[in-house]
């Protein structure tokens, strides 16, 4: 039972309508903890499940009253990761630094892997970057995310796909998303976990 996971602005019909087009059982919505106003979309025979995005500030409040709790990388990673309240971390390969010589600014290293496998956190890989119309940004986060799969699955740290995106359109079809992540060098039976379960 395939799923995905978007940030919806308000156009959670257009998401469903889309999901259930692609082939998708499940759809997890994702809202910033801060402005959530229990959106309700009109009711579909389809999954629903929303979670949401927590910063510092707002992380213990959030843990207190919902079950999903994720958080988009920043400079507070470990803070989230050790934690204990998030499920889910992703956007490592969205970091503004640059690449160093040997090795990918990928915003993941073993650290923070084994905090992941030992604090039970997801990995987060958003393909919707990768449709980025700038080519030379779409092959910087590629590269980015080869080299999180490796670690990932080095220090077999949980890894969740999804596209993230706030725009139906960056949705993709799972067999899409199985052809895209072999290329990246993911194992088939890995890819098909990564998005089913969160």
């Amino acid at each position: 039972m395939f799923r995905d996971i978007v940030t919806p602005k308000n156009n959670e019909e257009e998401f469903i309508e889309l999901a259930l087009r692609l082939g998708y059982k499940k759809l997890y919505l994702l809202y910033d903890f801060d402005k959530y106003q229990n959106q309700k979309p009109k009711a579909f025979d389809f999954g629903l499940e929303t979670g949401f995005i927590v910063n510092p500030k707002n992380i213990n409040k959030a843990a207190n009253r919902f079950n999903l709790l994720v958080a988009k990388s920043s400079e507070q990673d470990r803070f989230f990761i050790e934690s204990g309240k998030i499920r889910l971390i992703y956007g490592f390969e969205e970091t503004q630094k640059k690449d160093y010589l040997h090795q990918r600014a990928s915003g993941l290293n073993h650290t923070l892997c084994e905090l992941c496998k030992e604090n039970n956190v997801a990995v987060g890989l958003a393909y919707s970057p990768l449709s980025n119309e700038d080519n030379l940004r779409t092959s910087l986060i590629m590269g980015r995310m080869m080299q999180n799969i490796k670690l990932c699955q080095k220090y077999k740290v949980k890894t969740v796909i999804g596209s993230f995106s706030d725009k139906p359109f960056d949705m993709r079809s799972p067999h899409d998303i199985i052809s895209l992540f072999s290329i990246l060098g993911m194992d088939r039976k890995k890819i098909k976990e990564s998005l089913t379960n969160i």
